[in-house]
């Protein structure tokens, strides 16, 4: 600790490092806990910031965005923070148009329906200028924070947002995402590419901004079978982890422990335990115990 409080970037001294010991596989006093959706709709608060302006203008607002962080620590004793943000930012910064309809949810007036609608997104290296906004967010978030809890970062992963960007919105069978991986597969690739190349500088970003933790969210893994995910979504779950620690260490930012989510990904969870993440997050499915023998030798 420096003699003004402050760490090696200049935010306040962290005072609980549960979490973080935990994440990178140290044994800890107790089990540290935060929440999904930490900021949310069960807030009566929340409900009244989320009021004051539409969802991604909120998103937009790094003050609004470190205020709905923030609410529940003021609660509950929990023992880390999530920036408040969407996966969806991403697709955003790519150019594609993307807005939230009440109780709809996320829709995308022009999806990419043919091959060559690849050609609209804008350059992946792109994304990080147009971010900036998260990036803000996360360092006033760190800020007032005042080290009592770590701040997690996050993104969607490539395959949950290839499937938003072609349904246009949600969807309960991924039809048309998937008949894009078994009648265009070149095309697929080439899309996954580029959101992995977006993600990478993304992630490091919030690294640099302040982020002590990193959850990449593959949201959609259960919509695919062994197969289709070991081909189109492990690859780039594993290049993100590879690329964000190289990009990391190349930039002189410390290490930070990574999350891997994939929803209903079950199937994959000894691939997912040896893919370059510190933490493997579960879903309800899933129990615990059955899972760490699963995935013995991990670590």
């Amino acid at each position: 600790m420096e003699a003004n409080g402050l760490g090696s970037q200049g935010f306040p001294e962290l005072k609980n490092d549960t979490f973080l010991r935990a994440a990178w596989g140290e044994d800890t006093d107790y089990t540290p806990v935060w929440c999904m959706r930490q900021a949310g709709r069960y807030l009566p608060e929340f409900r009244e910031t989320r009021a004051a302006q539409d969802f991604f203008s909120t998103c937009r607002s790094p003050e609004a965005c470190c205020e709905l962080t923030l609410q529940p620590l003021r609660r509950f004793p929990l023992d880390a923070a999530i920036i408040f943000s969407d996966i969806l930012v991403v697709p955003q910064a790519l150019g594609m148009e993307v807005t939230m309809v009440p109780g709809k949810g996320p829709s995308f007036p022009e999806p990419l329906r043919e091959e060559r609608d690849l050609e609209r997104l804008r350059d992946p290296a792109t994304v990080t200028s147009e971010l900036s906004y998260v990036f803000q967010a996360i360092t006033l978030t760190r800020q007032q924070l005042a080290g009592r809890v770590p701040l997690i970062g996050f993104a969607g992963a490539p395959w949950t947002l290839m499937t938003y960007m072609i349904e246009g919105g949600g969807s309960s069978t991924m039809a048309q995402a998937k008949r894009w991986l078994y009648q265009k597969p070149q095309a697929s690739h080439q899309l996954l590419r580029i959101l992995t190349d977006a993600l990478v500088p993304y992630l490091v970003g919030q690294v640099a901004a302040g982020a002590q933790a990193l959850q990449l969210f593959e949201s959609h893994a259960g919509h695919l079978g062994p197969q289709l995910f070991s081909k189109f979504a492990l690859p780039y779950i594993r290049d993100v982890a590879k690329r964000v620690k190289a990009r990391l260490q190349e930039a002189g930012l410390a290490p930070v422990p990574m999350i891997i989510f994939a929803k209903d990904g079950h199937f994959a969870l000894e691939e997912l335990a040896h893919a370059g993440y510190e933490v493997v997050g579960l879903d309800w499915t899933v129990a615990p115990k059955k899972a760490r023998r699963r995935s013995d030798g991990w670590c």
